[in-house]
């Protein structure tokens, strides 16, 4: 039985929009295109109103620019009024889609996150370990290209089974078939043979990294992984976050198995495929570096590369407080943040030298 949710005429009505500008603007009101939007908010919203309500709508182009965060990547941004958009399609499909995800996925949901991850794989390595005194192994893999590689005509399928409003579905199809996608060289030689094998080849692949809607069409898309997973494998240990999971057991040889049968299963059923580099199967003894962070017996510590950039942040953040780009207040935020995250995470006297060097109560006028 499909689930009951909002119809296209309440998410496109005036009051929503209206409702989702206010939670799109949230830390963003000093943006010069938000602004710019809002002057004439009023009149921005019913025109969008009345372009959604008659069909008239269309997604417009997307500006690029890269960014190095540590790796380098290609961010899509879509406009004010297209966002606003993302916005509301993101409410709806979240109602709709987040009781169907696994509990361990822990990109973009409420109340979970890196933190989390990292925290329960621990624990449930120290149980695997019998509280350290046995061997216990980690499957580490990453999907190679994810966010490039996700087929439209899959997704929308999968979006299929949840929807039947038209005129949803109709919206839907314009936000997904916006984004150009890659071009088929860069594909590896097993993907493209994959797609060239399925009936829905040329419908178009990619969704942007960093919109708001690809963070729920990724979950929706790999949703299908972590029930293959959990539910035909029957796997215990299972933890995703985005496009990298992990599995943990006692037995490599059961991991091995587990691999097999996932990377047959990404390729056939979603087109997709590990990244031949980033698949590995890793003793708890030796360190299991998940998330930005390294989890060793008794203990957990920040990935040397994490350290260098909260470093790199903090040194940057102290200059531009010092040029007055940015506010006493605000870097005392920033330093309370890290401090925060340390104390699950230090073991390498990193609390003591934030404190020592980049702490300061700001004050308060």
């Amino acid at each position: 039985m499909r689930q009951r949710h909002k119809s296209y005429r309440e998410i496109v009505s005036p009051a929503n929009l209206f409702y989702c500008w206010d939670e799109f603007r949230r830390g963003k009101r000093g943006k010069a295109d938000v602004q710019q939007f809002e002057r004439l908010l009023e009149d921005n919203v019913f025109a969008l109103h009345d372009d959604l309500a008659r069909k008239t709508y269309r997604h417009g182009p997307y500006h690029t620019f890269h960014i190095h965060d540590p790796k380098h990547r290609i961010i899509s941004k879509a406009s004010v009024r297209d966002r606003l958009v993302h916005h509301a399609l993101w409410q709806s499909l979240s109602e709709i889609f987040e009781p169907t995800f696994i509990y361990h996925s822990y990109a973009s949901r409420p109340e979970r996150g890196t933190h989390l991850a990292v925290i329960n794989v621990s624990e449930v390595l120290r149980g695997v370990s019998r509280n350290y005194t046995r061997q216990a192994y980690v499957l580490k893999c990453d999907i190679r290209k994810f966010f490039d590689s996700v087929n439209h005509q899959k997704l929308l399928a999968l979006i299929e089974r949840k929807i039947s409003d038209n005129d949803l579905l109709w919206l839907l199809r314009d936000v997904v078939s916006s984004f150009p996608g890659r071009p088929e060289s860069t594909l590896s030689l097993s993907l493209s043979l994959s797609l060239s094998r399925r009936s829905d080849q040329g419908l178009g692949a990619g969704i942007p990294i960093g919109k708001l809607t690809s963070q729920i069409f990724a979950n929706i898309y790999l949703n299908e992984l972590d029930q293959f997973v959990k539910h035909t494998l029957h796997v215990r240990d299972y933890y995703r976050y985005a496009d990298n999971f992990v599995i943990v057991h006692g037995d490599p040889d059961y991991l091995l198995d587990a691999l097999a049968a996932t990377r047959s299963f990404l390729l056939e059923t979603l087109a997709l495929e590990l990244h031949p580099c980033k698949v590995e199967i890793r003793q708890l003894s030796q360190g299991v570096d998940f998330l930005g962070y390294v989890i060793l017996p008794h203990h957990r510590v920040l990935r040397t590369t994490s350290r260098r950039r909260m470093m790199k942040r903090l040194l940057a953040g102290d200059a531009n407080v010092q040029s007055g780009f940015v506010s006493e207040e605000r870097f005392y935020q920033v330093t309370q943040s890290y401090l925060g995250l340390l104390k699950h995470y230090d073991g390498h006297g990193l609390s003591s030298f934030v404190q020592n060097n980049f702490e300061r109560t700001p004050i308060l006028h």
